[in-house]
């Protein structure tokens, strides 16, 4: 059997942690900053962890960092 491959794009925008959590970038922050309030755009810095449903899609796409 062939190795199966992980997508390019996921394993740039996402990581494992060692719980196994995939951590990602902050959603809503790409433009439109001007309307959005200043606490929003104190919180949304950094990374966040993904819900449930967005972590299993995810891992779909890299399945050796398990």
């Amino acid at each position: 059997m062939p190795k199966m491959k992980t997508k390019s794009s996921a394993k740039k925008r996402f990581k494992v942690s060692a719980t196994g959590k995939v951590i990602g970038g902050q959603a809503g922050k790409r433009h439109g900053m001007i309307k959005r309030h200043k606490k929003f755009i104190r919180d949304a810095r950094g990374t966040t962890v993904l819900s449930a449903p967005d972590a299993k899609i995810v891992k779909g796409f890299m399945p050796y960092d398990r």
